[in-house]
């Protein structure tokens, strides 16, 4: 039994003696979790590296032109494809916001959802960061779903999904999963189905919805606006 115990308190030591704090040993297995979601993403690795770099370098020129470009400005970009999000005053910084984006290389499309007007208030970021993370949530325990091939942001409790769906019936499953979260006002999708296709129309007829915590009755009235891509 003492051998036993000696073993165990060698073991939990081990992160000390490694590197000083075990805060390092929950930090690189982090960040292995995180390559490995990168990795399962249909876009790979490679496409998510390149997807950062040109989402950095939008940041970077929108930075450069201030102050004529102010606001809460947000950009999520999946395969070259950039949805702007977020807050700007005029609607001449927005249209200025957009045309930093289309110039950047390596931008394929944008999708300016900015809104002219005033930035969010704290408490409504935190409601929308509450609702992002409900519907990462959801997707991830939807067996139909795909999860890591979808990327989401809400502003004033619009939920904006952009990534890949291997189906429309896929893409309608997440969309549904989005409209039961409390609290979202609508879902804008910008989701490509895989091979190409358009994402086309809403869907007529509403499929079940997710198991983890949805209301039972009847279905929420939240629109659902799926874009021609």
């Amino acid at each position: 039994m003492s051998k036993l115990i000696l073993n165990l308190v060698s073991l939990l030591a081990l992160p000390l003696v490694l590197c000083g704090c075990p805060v390092a040993i929950v930090g690189g297995l982090a960040a292995a979790g995180g390559a490995g979601y990168a990795a399962n993403q249909e876009r790979g690795a490679g496409g998510v590296a390149g997807d950062f770099t040109i989402k950095t370098n939008i940041q970077n020129a929108w930075l450069q032109a201030k102050p004529t470009i102010e606001g809460n400005l947000g950009v999520t970009v999946y395969q070259g494809r950039a949805l702007l999000t977020g807050h700007a005053p005029t609607a001449e910084a927005k249209a200025q916001a957009q045309r930093l984006a289309s110039g950047v290389p390596g931008v394929r499309t944008v999708y300016n959802e900015i809104e002219v007007a005033p930035n969010e208030t704290v408490w409504s970021s935190t409601k929308d960061a509450w609702i992002t993370s409900q519907v990462r949530s959801d997707l991830i325990f939807n067996s139909q779903i795909r999860s890591d091939n979808y990327t989401i942001e809400t502003v004033d409790r619009s939920v904006y999904l952009i990534g890949s769906a291997r189906s429309q019936a896929e893409l309608d499953s997440a969309t549904t999963v989005a409209r039961y979260v409390p609290g979202v006002k609508r879902v804008v999708s910008y989701v490509e189905i895989r091979p190409g296709a358009p994402a086309g129309a809403t869907p007529t007829a509403s499929p079940a919805p997710p198991a983890s915590g949805a209301p039972s009755a009847a279905a929420p009235t939240t629109p659902v606006e799926v874009q021609k891509l």
